[in-house]
């Protein structure tokens, strides 16, 4: 589903407009994001979790000349669903 179908879905379902719907969806990712920036988690219960992911820092192997080189230490954004939305997709 695209984001365009996601916004129609929206608004119907909420019997609302279509403008109102996707302003809706871009301040609800753009909070997600925001908190995400400054660390936090968002826990949505029956739906998942948004945290930050940290990978350690790690040697890798650059496959063009086979040298090893250093990944740093990155940040990631990670989901993780609820129990009751794995079960509700079975």
């Amino acid at each position: 589903m695209t984001k365009a179908e996601f916004v129609d879905k929206l608004a119907e379902k909420g019997k609302i407009t279509k403008k109102l719907a996707a302003e809706a969806i871009e301040l609800v990712f753009s909070t997600i994001g925001e908190a995400l920036v400054n660390g936090e988690e968002i826990s949505v219960p029956g739906f998942g979790k948004f945290s930050i992911a940290i990978r350690k820092a790690r040697t890798g192997l650059n496959p063009q000349t086979k040298q090893k080189i250093n990944i740093p230490e990155t940040k990631a954004p990670k989901f993780s669903a609820a129990k009751a939305l794995k079960e509700s997709i079975k």
